[in-house]
């Protein structure tokens, strides 16, 4: 059984937790003061169907296999930093293409 002191505990640790913008809300709330309201809200709608991949994946039991595998885990991380790598090219490029000549 839960004890109160526990419970106040979840209960005030979720608030802060739910309190502060993470990630998606800042880099949501950053295109649309840099692109408007449209582009948010196909950043927030891709922040969505990324949510649901990553939870169709686990339920089908690709995180219990990721877990379980230091390769698999390592592979993950490799592709994840690789995209990362490949996202930061593609935005110099388009930064350098931008700039006035």
């Amino acid at each position: 059984m839960v004890t109160t002191e526990s419970l106040l505990a979840f209960a005030a640790m979720s608030l802060v937790v739910i309190a502060i913008p993470g990630p998606s809300v800042l880099f949501v709330v950053g295109r649309a003061l840099a692109h408007g309201r449209r582009t948010a809200l196909a950043t927030v709608l891709g922040n969505l169907l990324g949510c649901y991949a990553l939870v169709l994946a686990v339920a089908l039991g690709l995180g219990a296999l990721v877990q379980s595998s230091a390769t698999v885990f390592t592979a993950v991380k490799l592709a994840g930093a690789a995209y990362l790598v490949y996202l930061g090219v593609q935005a110099s490029a388009t930064v350098t293409a931008c700039e006035p000549t």
